[in-house]
């Protein structure tokens, strides 16, 4: 259960599309807020030591990114991190505003959703919308 944090999205101007983001080399916290009691079974695995430091052999493993590629955080609101043609959709609004600013791709994925929460209330599916939040960190 990710509680309305679906794993991070990187897009590559080069390829123009999302690549994947290996998630076994991501830390997972619980959100802000959220604490696991200390008799939880899983209490011990959420606050595990990491048993060895990272070494020099360690670096050639650790994937970059490139100049212009996009780190997109975001919550389930704006994208539960599953369908595929919302995905697509997404693709093709990063695509699109990949050049602007990181505040203007923000506010372009953030119109993309509104317009789909419009559609939702058309269709009578206002269930399926909930709160957005959309964070954009762009290597220049």
């Amino acid at each position: 259960m990710n509680f309305g944090h679906p794993p991070p999205l990187v897009f590559s101007t080069d390829y123009r599309r999302f690549v994947g983001v290996d998630s076994g080399g991501m830390a997972h916290f619980l959100p802000l807020g959220l604490q696991i009691p200390e008799d939880h079974p899983d209490h011990a695995l959420l606050f595990a030591k990491i048993p060895t430091p990272v070494g020099t052999s360690d670096v050639a493993d650790i994937s970059l990114m490139g100049p212009g590629d996009i780190l997109f955080l975001y919550t389930d609101g704006a994208y539960g991190g599953s369908d595929a043609q919302d995905r697509s959709k997404l693709e093709a609004v990063m695509s699109e505003h990949r050049l602007l600013s990181a505040k203007d791709i923000c506010n372009a994925l953030l119109e993309f959703t509104v317009r789909r929460d419009a559609r939702l209330l058309r269709t009578a599916e206002e269930d399926e919308i909930d709160d957005k939040t959309v964070f954009i960190i762009k290597k220049e």
